[in-house]
């Protein structure tokens, strides 16, 4: 969708998927990625700037020259506060802006190709299923029936700490996706189905999941390069920014 030089008809569902599509590159540079990512973000370098592309990659590069831009333009020197402040509020800092460019983005889309007040009201409200890369990132994924996902998510938790029966009981448990385990009271099952989300890609559904041991959240193993055959063999996991941090302070 980049590139467009007349205004040409698209849906609100294929500007939506771009807003997708960005979104999941720049989840990538603040989790996943986030050790790549905080190297190419080098305070001694010219401003320098956290671009999501539509295919889920990122970039870290320096602003285009164009003036007007064709696209709105992410924050500007985000290498400068790295050495700064925590990395972890550099990191949030980050994201704030990352869902604000986000925003600007599919709403350019949405001027550039004629929407209506119906039309910018539905992708709004697509966007606003999902959880911000800011909630992702500090842990406060708010989506309509969070709170059932959250203690189903506890109760998966407890039911891998708290027996200590096996080694494998416990694998099992902590492998186990939230959303699918079910609640011994046989209610609210539906809805702890719909509501845990991802801590890398903020979507709710796969087929595996790992928990990580130091900031509980749970993650879809493709997410975080975890096959089920490896998980067996991992006694404490730690996901990809859990792994940074430490390295950071170390």
């Amino acid at each position: 969708m980049e590139g467009i030089q007349n205004p040409i008809h698209r849906t609100v569902e294929e500007v939506f998927s771009d807003f997708k599509g960005r979104r999941a590159g720049l989840l990538k540079a603040l989790t996943t990625d986030g050790q790549k990512f905080f190297l190419q973000c080098d305070p001694e370098k010219e401003n320098l700037c956290l671009y999501g592309l539509p295919n889920e990659t990122w970039e870290v590069n320096l602003p285009v020259d164009e003036v007007p831009p064709e696209l709105p333009e992410p924050a500007l020197g985000i290498n400068f506060a790295r050495d700064g402040m925590p990395e972890k509020d550099w990191i949030t800092l980050v994201a704030v802006h990352s869902d604000s460019w986000l925003i600007s983005v599919a709403f350019y889309f949405g001027a550039r190709f004629g929407f209506g007040k119906n039309e910018r009201k539905r992708l709004f409200q697509m966007i606003n299923e999902l959880p911000t890369i800011f909630e992702l990132i500090t842990g406060n994924a708010k989506q309509s029936k969070d709170q059932s996902a959250t203690n189903n998510s506890s109760r998966s938790k407890s039911s891998g700490v708290k027996p200590r029966q096996s080694e494998s009981h416990t694998k099992a448990s902590k492998m186990s996706p939230p959303p699918r385990e079910d609640d011994e009271s046989g209610e609210d099952e539906e809805d702890d189905e719909q509501g845990a989300v991802c801590g890398a890609c903020g979507d709710n559904y796969d087929d595996f999941w790992i928990c990580c041991d130091a900031c509980e959240k749970w993650f879809h193993g493709k997410c975080v390069k975890i096959t089920p055959a490896k998980a067996e063999h991992i006694k404490h996991y730690k996901c990809p920014t859990c792994s940074t941090n430490k390295k950071m302070r170390a």
